[in-house]
Order: C-alpha cells, then sequence, then structure tokens
C-alpha cells in the first residue's frame, strides 16, 4: 500500500485561533532555518500572530529573573530569534489589494506534501469591486541548501485585466513573541536583533544583524523574480528593503514570482555577508525545478530508511508521516544545533533543548538515519567544555554536568528544583551514545567524542553520590516527573547512573589499548583508580524497592506521602503546574508524566517482570500525563508488559496531538518529543525493538485493530524489514551481513527471509 503523503485543510477558518494553529501546522524548516507559515499578506491589524523565522542554535541572552540573587541561580538565559521576515508578498490590482479578510473567499485549502518537501496554499477569491482570481503558493525549505527558503507564488486572473504591482518586502525590524500568562514562552517583549545594514546588491537585497549580548551576527539575502515584469524598483531604508515589481495580469495568463532567500550567521561562518552572497550564487545556479527534484531524491531516501506502515489504518498512517515529517524537519544537521521541544516551528520554551533529544528523539534517528543522531552527539560534545563550568557552579570539583535547557551550553533553567535538579541529562546523554554504539559498531566515533563524555559525566557521580551503610545513594535531585522534586534515591536516575557507570567500565577496557583512546585518556587524567571507583559504585547502587508492594518506589519518600485522586480534580485544572503551587504538587503521590516507569522501559532487564507490572498498575492510577512525554512511554512499557489494549489506547491518544491540538497549545509549536515518542510506541512498544549488547531482540504484538504492520530498521551494516501479522512475523534482511536476531527469547540467524509463528502476549509470563 502507498501511504498518503499529503496532509490538507480545506474551506480555511479565518478566526485567529485556526490561523495561529495552522502556522504551525503548515510551516518549513530544514533543520538550520524554520519559518512559521503566517499568510504572506498578513492578518488585521487586531489579529496575533507568531510570524516567526528561525535558525537553529542561533541565540540571544537574555536577563532570568531572580527573585532572590542565590549563588549559583541562572541570572542569564540564551533564547532563540526571531530573525529577519522573507514572508511578505502584497498584490495590487489597480486600487484594490489581496485580502483574505475582504472581499470573498470562494475556496481555499494549505497542504503539506511530505514526499516532496513543500508546504502550499490555494485561494480561489473575489474581490469586493468583482475581481476574481486565484492565488497557489509553494512554500520550500530546502535540504539540499540548508540556507535556502523559496516562495513561488502564482497568480491567475479570471475575470479581469489590469496593471498589477507586487510588493516583496524584506524586513528586519522584528521582535520575539510573548505570552506572559504561559511559562512556556518569553513573559516579556524584546527586540534582540538590531540591522547593521541594509543593501541592494546585483539586484538582491541583504539585511546583516548583530544581537543585543550574544555578540552574533546573521545575514539575510532576498532575490525576486518576476514573469513578465515590466517595472521594477527598490524603497530602502536601515531594516526594511521592499522590491516593487510591475507586471499586467489577464484572464489565461499566469503571472509567477518567485522568491529565493537565504541566511547565514556568525555561529558557524567567518563573514556573514560574503557567505549569504556565495549561497544565493549557488542557489540560482540551477533551476528551482531542479531544487524541487533535489528536495524530493532527499526525501525519498529518508522515507526508505523510516519506513513504517500500519496496515489498515490509513488515517494512523497519515499522522505517522507528519510526524516523521516535522522530525527531519526540526533536527539540526551539524553540531552547532540540536532539536528543541518545538522543533524550528514556533517559540515554545525559547528554543531551548533539553532531554528530550536522546530519550525521545534520538532512538528514532538512532535505528533509522544514525548519521543524524551522530551529529546530536556531537553537539553535546561541542558543549562538554560549558557542562564542566556548569559543574563547578553547582559545587562540583571534577567532571561534567550538561544543563537541563540551553542552546549553547549554558544552562537557562530559572526554577533549579524542576531543572537544573535533573542530574539524569547525564545518564540520558550517556545512554543516547551507548545506544548509537549499539546500533552502529562505530568505534571511532567514540573514541574522538563519545567515550569523553561519558567519562566526564560519569564522575559526575562518584561526587554527587556517597556511600552510606555499603550502598551507593545518590540524593536531592529530580528525576523526570516534574510533580516531584529533589528527592533522595530517585530510582529513575539511579538506575541510569548505574548503567552509566558500568558501560563507562566497559569501554575503559576495550578500548585503553587504542592510540586515540590512550590520547584521551592522558588529556582527561583518568586513571585505573578512578574507574575502579566506578565499578564499585555501579555494584553497591542503590535502587529502591518496596517489599510490600513489589514496586520500585519512584525514591526514598515518595510513598510516605498522601495519594491524590486525580480522578477527583476538576479537568479546568489540568495541566496541574497551571493551578497549584509546586509545594502542593510535591508533597503529594501524583505524577506529570513516567518517572520509574521510563526507567523499566530503557533498563528492562534490572528488575523482574512482576516488579515491572506492578510499578506500571500503580503509577498509572496517579499519573495525569500533564506531558506530551507520558502516553507514548505508558504505551510501551503495556506492550512490554502484554497488555495490548492498554498499549494501544495510549498510543492512539498521543498520534494526533499535534494534528488534532490536543494540549490546545500547538499554535506555540509542535511537539517533537511525542513525535518521536510515536515512533517508539510502535517499534519499541508494539514491535518490541531493543538494541542490547547480546544482539537485536524483537517481541512483537499486535493490536486488535490493526491487521498488520511493516517497519525497517538499520543496524550496523544492515537493514531489515519487519512484518507482523495477526499470524506470524516475517523478518527480512534487504542487505548487509547476516545478523543474530532474537525474537521471543528464541535466537535465529537472519540470513535473507525468516518468518516465524507470532506469540500471544502471555510469552512474557514463561
Amino acid at each position: 500500500m502507498k501511504i498518503k503523503a499529503i496532509y490538507e485543510k480545506n474551506d480555511l477558518k479565518l478566526d485567529n485561533y485556526n490561523l495561529l494553529l495552522n502556522e504551525t501546522l503548515f510551516h518549513n524548516a530544514n533543520g538550520y532555518i524554520g519559518i512559521r507559515s503566517a499568510f504572506e499578506e498578513g492578518y488585521p491589524d487586531d489579529f496575533t500572530t507568531i510570524r516567526g523565522q528561525y535558525i537553529n542554535g542561533f541565540y540571544d541572552f537574555t536577563q532570568a529573573k531572580q527573585a532572590e540573587n542565590i549563588f549559583g541561580l541562572t541570572q542569564e538565559k540564551q533564547t532563540m530569534l526571531n530573525v529577519a521576515d522573507t514572508q511578505a508578498i502584497n498584490i495590487y490590482f489597480d486600487d484594490e489589494k489581496f485580502n483574505m479578510f475582504e472581499g470573498t473567499v470562494l475556496k481555499s485549502k494549505r497542504w503539506v506534501d511530505m514526499e516532496k518537501g513543500i508546504t502550499g496554499r490555494f485561494v480561489s477569491w473575489r474581490s469586493p469591486k468583482g475581481k476574481e482570481l486565484e492565488i497557489t503558493v509553494i512554500r520550500m525549505a530546502s535540504f539540499h541548501q540548508l540556507s535556502l527558503f523559496t516562495i513561488e507564488y502564482q497568480i491567475n486572473p479570471i475575470n479581469f485585466s489590469s496593471d498589477v504591482m507586487i510588493e516583496s518586502n524584506h524586513n528586519g525590524n522584528v521582535a520575539n513573541y510573548f505570552d506572559p500568562n504561559d511559562p512556556r514562552n518569553a513573559d516579556e517583549s524584546f527586540q534582540y536583533l538590531t540591522p547593521l545594514s541594509c543593501y541592494i546588491q546585483y539586484g538582491a537585497s541583504y539585511i546583516n544583524s548583530t544581537t543585543s549580548k550574544s555578540g552574533l551576527e546573521v545575514c539575510s539575502c532576498v532575490k525576486n523574480f518576476l514573469s513578465g515584469e515590466s517595472e521594477r524598483q527598490f524603497i530602502i531604508n536601515e531594516s526594511n528593503a521592499k522590491c516593487q515589481m510591475c507586471t499586467f495580469a489577464q484572464p489565461g495568463k499566469t503571472i509567477k514570482l518567485v522568491k529565493y532567500a537565504v541566511f547565514s550567521d556568525s555561529l558557524r561562518v567567518e563573514d556573514c555577508k560574503i557567505h549569504a552572497a556565495a549561497e544565493m550564487k549557488k542557489a540560482l545556479s540551477v533551476s528551482l525545478q531542479e531544487l524541487y527534484k533535489y528536495q524530493e531524491d532527499y526525501l525519498t531516501e529518508y522515507w526508505e530508511n523510516c519506513y513504517v506502515e500500519i496496515q489498515g489504518d490509513n488515517e494512523l498512517n497519515m499522522a505517522l508521516r507528519y510526524n516523521l515529517f516535522q522530525l527531519i524537519q526540526s533536527v539540526s544537521k551539524d553540531e552547532y544545533g540540536n532539536i528543541a521541544p518545538k522543533g524550528l516551528s514556533g517559540e515554545g520554551y525559547e528554543g531551548h533543548y533539553f532531554w528530550d533529544s536522546e530519550m525521545y528523539i534520538q532512538p528514532f534517528f538512532t535505528i533509522t538515519n544514525p548519521q543524524v543522531t551522530k551529529s546530536l552527539i556531537a553537539y553535546r560534545y561541542e558543549t562538554l567544555g560549558m557542562a564542566k563550568e556548569n559543574a563547578k557552579i553547582l559545587g562540583h570539583k571534577k567532571g561534567a554536568l550538561y544543563p537541563w535547557r540551553t542552546i549553547m551550553g549554558k544552562e537557562c533553567s530559572g526554577y533549579f528544583p524542576a531543572g537544573s535538579a535533573q542530574y539524569h541529562i547525564n545518564g540520558d546523554i550517556a545512554y543516547s551514545i551507548i545506544a548509537y554504539y549499539l546500533a552502529t559498531k562505530d568505534g571511532d566515533f567514540i573514541q574522538d567524542k563519545g567515550a569523553e563524555i561519558i567519562f566526564e559525566t560519569a564522575r559526575l557521580w562518584m561526587d554527587v553520590g556517597n556511600f552510606y551503610n555499603g550502598q551507593f545513594h545518590i540524593n536531592d535531585v529530580t528525576g523526570p516527573d516534574e510533580y516531584t522534586c529533589i528527592v533522595n534515591n530517585n530510582y529513575y536516575t539511579n538506575a541510569l547512573a548505574q548503567y552509566h557507570l558500568q558501560w563507562a567500565v566497559k569501554l575503559y577496557f576495550q578500548m585503553r589499548k587504542l592510540p586515540e583512546f590512550r590520547k584521551m585518556q592522558r588529556r582527561i587524567r583518568l586513571g585505573l583508580e578512578e574507574i575502579d571507583g566506578f565499578k564499585k559504585a555501579a555494584q553497591r547502587m542503590y535502587l529502591p524497592y518496596d517489599e510490600k508492594l513489589k514496586i520500585n518506589p519512584q525514591d526514598d519518600s515518595f510513598l510516605q506521602k498522601n495519594r491524590w485522586d486525580i480522578d477527583t480534580i476538576p479537568k479546568k485544572n489540568f495541566p496541574l503546574l497551571l493551578h497549584y503551587h509546586p509545594l502542593h504538587l510535591y508533597r503529594h503521590q501524583v505524577c506529570k508524566q513516567p518517572d520509574t516507569i521510563l526507567a523499566h522501559f530503557i533498563l528492562e532487564d534490572s528488575q523482574s517482570q512482576e516488579t515491572m507490572r506492578n510499578s506500571f498498575e500503580y503509577y498509572e492510577k496517579i499519573t495525569t500525563h500533564d506531558s506530551s512525554l507520558s502516553r507514548c512511554i505508558f504505551s510501551i512499557v503495556a506492550s512490554r508488559l502484554g497488555m495490548e489494549d492498554k498499549a494501544f489506547k495510549y498510543f492512539g491518544d498521543s498520534t494526533k496531538l499535534d494534528l488534532m491540538d490536543m494540549h490546545k497549545n500547538t499554535k506555540d509549536g509542535i511537539h517533537t518529543a511525542n513525535m518521536g515518542g510515536n515512533y517508539m510506541a510502535i517499534i519499541y512498544g508494539f514491535g518490541g525493538v531493543r538494541l542490547k549488547e547480546s544482539g537485536i531482540y524483537f517481541a512483537p504484538i499486535l493490536p486488535k485493530k490493526w491487521k498488520g504492520y511493516r517497519f525497517r530498521i538499520c543496524v550496523e551494516n544492515s537493514r531489515i524489514i519487519v512484518g507482523i501479522t495477526k499470524d506470524s512475523c516475517t523478518f527480512l534482511l534487504e542487505h548487509g551481513e547476516a545478523k543474530k536476531i532474537n525474537v521471543y527469547n528464541k535466537e535465529y540467524l537472519l540470513d535473507g527471509k525468516l518468518t516465524i509463528r507470532r506469540e500471544k502476549a502471555s510469552w512474557r509470563e514463561a
């Protein structure tokens, strides 16, 4: 079955809510630049818009207000910037102007084509004086040339002839969006970029701007091409360039404007203006149709690598396709950026990077496009020095502590109990590096960058933790659940630290004789005595366990607290963090998201089947799922436990989160971690895929409402396609070396095609 690759909306609603939502849903991005899909001609003056264009990793500093100036608290944070606006296009027909809020919209639709990598907008419109025309707009953020954004704007007059003036605007006078009532957005308006120059050169406009505090520069360049152009003039000032072009409209004659925009920033290049000029020259060296072809070729390879299909559910396939398209649009393709919770689709969370990258998004790329994971790890390596500085600020004499939220490497979290105290970020990053190694066996990259991160972050556990009564304890930290903060022996943190330390020891002994490893070892002064300390701490790691309930308590004090029956909470009071004081939340057994349950997913071999089942049933009753990171993990663990109906329910609740705006905040941007979680819920959940040191594991289950499903994964140099039906599991080695695989705890050699009987969920109880 060919999966539908176009998501579209017809007869667009023009209320402010839907306009903002569609700015997100139909945005364009390629991992370097992101452009929200505002109307080219704009909205009425009394409408709100988040009309933004962004560059991944490009930032300025802004004040982080603290009520009390306590040592070590963040006083300054980074924020992603809205850079020059290159979207604006206005059309004038004699004395009338195209405007969807005047006259009559006869038909309208918007779409995103996920095979071609473009978005589209179509409008059939009648002006107040009766002129009818059709407008089609195609927009693209190029994967072939990451600096490039194009707009192809076609006008078809239906019943009139007249002179036409098209005004294409390039505006450097921009500010960031703010919402003082939402903690996920900036709480005040500020113009971070100051235009330094605006000029015309060889028919293109250039705006060069500098940040207010970070000392970075950005240059944008725009060039317009209009069919049948009869006259052109530029109107410029210090921050804005308008290109006014004239032509003639008549029925049957299509007017086409192509607008090229390129961006360059001083994080990546020495001279932005020279680089922008070179990038524009590169863009214009081939036709627009060739650029479209490059875009489609890039995505053809991408979809081959991450192929996943649900048989018999077209709507679900569409949602999955949309989610995976947004991930490749959002993720950085170089070491200067990462992937933010909103990708490059909006300003929610101010463009900061979190642990979401490692635990929800990299698992997708690691087994489909591992080069992307490698780039994300390289970003962490580039910021390792700042992680060491962060550790010192928090009182640690040795090692590195990555910030909970950041852009360029410094901590941006102003509320440390639910932010900086999440020391598990070190374990998350180490876990992602180990997962990359297991999937690729790329020992050279581990020697070059990965191992140093693992050792420097492992050192931190030895300083934050201590031995007490023969066991290793980690006190005063916060786990993934942000409704329970500053606790002793958070199970997730301790279990992940144990895994982290164990692998630090393994890598040391596997690689200590390799030349590049020895250089790194000498540089960071890593010795056998320290490795022995890692080993001892891992062996004696304290993992909370309650004998009566036979569960892993979330932390030492969690079970002492009053349980909060979440069914009694009014629906209007969710999410709880917006309606209850943090201390009130911290004093109750109530979870925002999976914590111990997440540990049971990624470290399932640490506990028995019985303990994981008991823990699942216990925490399920007290988890609100106020976080978009939540339901996918519950789905995966339900699959692992053979709870097929629950696994499917949790999966279905999250797949269409953005397309249906289920949290009513998609206007601020997509939920990238949830999108990665949807993929994990199928492959790591229903498919039971695990990459372990001992090999590749599968334990497929099939939701009752599905006829079957198929997916493809890449492990080392081999590509495997997996097909699950009611009766069978089929594994096909498409290319690469034969692989040993484990299915339902039985080992097979995959060398070609292998078909075995699908087992029921009860096999896990054996």
